[in-house]
């Protein structure tokens, strides 16, 4: 059979080569080194004592459930379950909060918390034109790319004190001050990304009477409940700023929680000021999840669902999150001792108080580019490191490269 000529021009030829992504770029350049002792301390993923990101005990229970129980597989609403979005509400804000108890909270399933990071994204731009994000300094890599993929402007505010290893509070509040009213600020609900550094409970009142004053529209990234100081602990920084007749957005994800990482399980809930703009609002989120992916996945929601409907699988789910966040608590602990003990002349003992998976450890561009080069260890340039994927097994080798980059 003869060939057909192909004439049509090379389109696909001048499409230049993407930079790797700044996180799970690394994880690639993991994969393909051989040395046999290398450490991967890059991706925020949960890890064991063996190295492994296991599936929760309460998590393969509830997945026989569904399995057991499930009759279809037809599409879900665009906004997903209400059952779902229901208990997304009730733990993040308990069942007898005054917004949920007014029809404030309108909540839709998204792919993951950046599935509901880029559906807010898109809410803001076709709904408040003109308004800029203001993103922490630092924050999650990924935080700029969304909000810009959207079109929207993204301005930053000071949040760490690189020197003290600190919530830099009073510079932060008097930014707060500064920012346009209207304006739309993104906080870390708890375990704040990069850092590690959360603010105290009275730190988060101040924070949100300054946000209320200055009249800005609070959009919290909530990806991290119940890995800092407990499940309803964690919920301190959201509750103070969903005050009576606040508005707000959370994009709230159960990767690390319910390790449903693969599963992509996410929401992203709208607070308004009343139950009637909540259903405004919702129609035009119902309208950005439409043009972008149509619907959500319904399995992981469903674990979810499933878990938190059952008293039973509810307490087991806490007490594998405790399990979680005390494996972490004790790596912090581990570390700033092993690095002491090998007679590194600096003060890590800012780990112990440091929550959730990340700690900013205040190692240069360089230093990392050395521990990677000559210890095979991965962490991101920032100097982050995921404290998840520290264990015993790896903490002597570690602090040993560290101790020689420093």
């Amino acid at each position: 059979m003869p060939q057909i000529l192909v004439t049509q021009p090379a389109m696909f030829e001048k499409v230049p080569l993407a930079p790797p992504d700044a996180i799970l770029g690394i994880t690639e350049a993991f994969n393909n080194d051989p040395n046999e002792h290398k450490i991967n301390l890059s991706v925020g993923v949960y890890q064991d004592e063996s190295g492994n990101t296991p599936i929760l005990e309460s998590v393969r229970r509830a997945e026989r459930l569904v399995l057991d129980s499930q009759t279809t597989k037809r599409y879900l609403g665009i906004p997903g379950s209400p059952d779902y979005a229901r208990h997304v509400q009730h733990l993040m804000l308990g069942t007898d909060h005054e917004a949920v108890a007014a029809g404030r909270a309108v909540t839709s399933h998204t792919p993951g918390g950046t599935g509901a990071l880029r559906v807010a994204a898109d809410f803001i731009k076709h709904n408040l034109p003109g308004t800029r994000v203001w993103l922490s300094q630092p924050t999650w890599p990924n935080h700029p790319n969304v909000f810009a993929s959207a079109g929207l402007e993204t301005q930053t505010y000071p949040y760490f004190d690189a020197d003290k290893n600190s919530l830099t509070l009073g510079i932060l509040l008097e930014a707060i001050a500064q920012i346009p009213r209207g304006d739309v600020i993104v906080l870390h609900g708890c375990c704040h990304n990069p850092t590690g550094i959360d603010p105290t409970v009275d730190e988060w009142q101040q924070i949100a009477e300054a946000v209320a004053e200055r009249g800005l529209l609070p959009l919290v990234d909530f990806a991290y409940q119940g890995f800092a100081d407990g499940i309803e602990e964690d919920t301190a920084g959201l509750r103070a700023l969903c005050r009576p007749g606040a508005e707000l957005i959370v994009c709230s994800s159960f990767s690390k929680n319910f390790g449903l990482y693969r599963d992509r399980v996410g929401a992203l809930t709208m607070v308004a000021g009343s139950a009637e703009a909540a259903q405004k609002v919702q129609s035009q989120v119902k309208r950005a999840i439409r043009c972008n992916y149509s619907n959500p996945p319904a399995h992981g929601a469903n674990i979810v669902t499933t878990i938190l409907s059952s008293k039973e699988l509810t307490r087991l789910w806490n007490d594998e999150v405790a399990q979680m966040r005390d494996r972490i608590n004790a790596m912090r602990g581990l570390c700033a001792e092993t690095l002491a003990a090998k007679g590194v002349n600096r003060d890590f003992s800012f780990l112990t108080a440091q929550r959730g998976m990340f700690s900013f450890s205040g190692l240069t561009g360089e230093q990392v580019d050395m521990l990677r080069e000559k210890h095979s260890v991965y962490i991101v340039r920032n100097g982050r490191i995921n404290v998840a994927g520290m264990t015993r097994a790896n903490m002597d080798r570690l602090c040993t490269a560290i101790a020689d980059v420093l």
